[in-house]
């Protein structure tokens, strides 16, 4: 699976590191770092990091056919619902 995080738009929310540590960490208190061939096993957390990212900066391919529920579960626990 390849990701792509477009670091110009990245702010720094650090949500993705948040949902999958595994793959995304913040390097300083702005600076995010992440592995861009992240692992089968982590398909559900990369579709969480993906759908929380408020300013949409992370693209994944690959991710097709992951619950639809993992991304509006996301989404939700961003909003603080």
């Amino acid at each position: 699976m390849r990701l792509v995080v477009d670091l110009n738009k990245c702010q720094g929310y650090a949500q993705c590191a948040f949902l999958a540590p595994d793959v995304f960490a913040m390097h300083g208190e702005e600076t995010l770092v992440y592995n861009p061939r992240a692992q089968e096993e982590q398909r559900e957390r990369l579709a969480r990091a993906v759908a929380a990212c408020p300013v949409q900066a992370i693209t994944a391919d690959g991710l097709d056919g992951v619950n639809a529920s993992a991304g509006e579960a996301a989404r939700e626990a961003a909003d603080g619902r």
